[in-house]
């Protein structure tokens, strides 16, 4: 298996343990490893780094500043001819085109290509240091498109995260995407009727410009809505900040999954402002009978079903500004949404369909390497 970088636990990197879990514990490629063992199956496999983990901050938060060497560093990751019978990469950097060995077909799980090179550089740009992000997006755009379109065709088979990504991997590549939505730990993230809800709003998640915590904030503020944050990120500074200005918002910095789940249980809904490929955690909350209030783009048009009469995942507002998001928070205040319906909605995304729809396409790929042993895996 193949990963951009194994620096923290997000949506991309659960996709990966339930990948290992299937199909490992098996050689794991990936550009730089800061050290953490992020779940037991990610931790069974053997890690190889690229030459970049090497490089001063590379795996911390300097990470960014390296993307220049990042086609170069995945170039020099080389799998082995006759270790491997197939090759899966996740990407939503450059791991989508670490080249397979002769003769190996290549499965990519594309996140997306790269949003801040392709589509979305505008969003990586806002906040503290956004102008000098902007430049050197700028000086490293046309070289990495190249790069990367160059370097698709190492990829027998793209599955992307949504509709929305296989378009966007369509438009950059030229290559079709089957769709497989990835998986999301409805077992774990449920509904407790004993919990009520309360009257304040959540957002949570990495705290980066293309996220759009400050249009949340600002909303709640200008509305007078109660509000929590919890995430971390490099925007943590300056939204702690513009919080101070606002009573009744509330920054929660980074918080356990119990945690969390706690908060999806109480909070009135979450807000989504940002434009995903997927949005992992509007389903999570979902699952929690959590109702999403999300920007309508990207993956939330397929996991946030609007129907205008209380069912479904929440409610979608049009557009990335504080009168529109804070008018939607005001719809959301004087509806009732069904705790059973959204979370039949979130089920639709459970890691058993995930599982079920990735082991058909290995399959395809290498009928051999199934048995009608149920327990066999590719890596038997």
């Amino acid at each position: 298996m193949a990963h951009d970088w194994l620096v923290g636990l997000r949506g991309g990197e659960w996709v990966l343990d339930r990948l290992a879990r299937q199909f490992g514990p098996t050689d794991l490629y990936t550009l730089v490893n800061d050290g953490r063992s992020l779940t037991d199956a990610i931790g069974a496999c053997r890690l190889i780094t690229s030459p970049l983990q090497d490089f001063p901050g590379a795996a911390g938060r300097l990470r960014r500043h390296y993307l220049p060497l990042m086609p170069w560093a995945t170039s020099r990751l080389r799998v082995a001819p006759g270790s491997c019978d197939l090759l899966i990469s996740t990407s939503s950097a450059v791991m989508k085109s670490i080249q397979p060995p002769p003769g190996v077909p290549h499965l990519c799980y594309c996140h997306s290509p790269a949003r801040y090179i392709w589509e979305q550089g505008h969003d990586y740009a806002r906040g503290r240091g956004g102008r000098l992000r902007a430049l050197g997006l700028r000086l490293a755009r046309t070289p990495f498109q190249r790069w990367d379109r160059r370097t698709a065709d190492r990829v027998t088979q793209f599955i992307a995260n949504s509709q929305h990504t296989a378009a966007r991997i369509m438009r950059c590549y030229g290559r079709e995407a089957i769709v497989i939505y990835p998986p999301v730990r409805t077992d774990f993230f449920t509904v407790d009727e004993g919990v009520p809800r309360e009257a304040w709003y959540l957002v949570a998640g990495a705290l980066e410009p293309y996220k759009r915590v400050e249009l949340a904030v600002q909303a709640a503020a200008r509305f007078g809505f109660g509000l929590k944050v919890a995430g971390d990120g490099s925007q943590r500074t300056r939204l702690e900040r513009l919080i101070a200005r606002h009573p009744g918002i509330e920054m929660l910095g980074r918080v356990s999954d119990e945690s969390l789940r706690d908060l999806y249980r109480r909070a009135r809904g979450l807000i989504f402002p940002q434009e995903e490929d997927f949005g992992i955690m509007a389903v999570e909350a979902q699952a929690c009978g959590c109702p999403v209030i999300a920007f309508n783009a990207g993956g939330a048009k397929e996991t946030v079903t609007a129907d205008g009469g209380g069912g479904g995942g929440g409610l979608l507002f049009a557009s990335q500004t504080i009168g529109s998001l804070g008018e939607a928070m005001e719809v959301v205040k004087s509806r009732r949404f069904d705790s059973a319906a959204l979370r039949r909605n979130a089920l639709r995304f459970s890691e058993a369909n995930f599982d079920q729809a990735i082991r058909s396409e290995v399959k395809r790929l290498l009928p051999a390497a199934f048995t009608d042993e149920p327990s066999r895996s590719v890596a038997d």
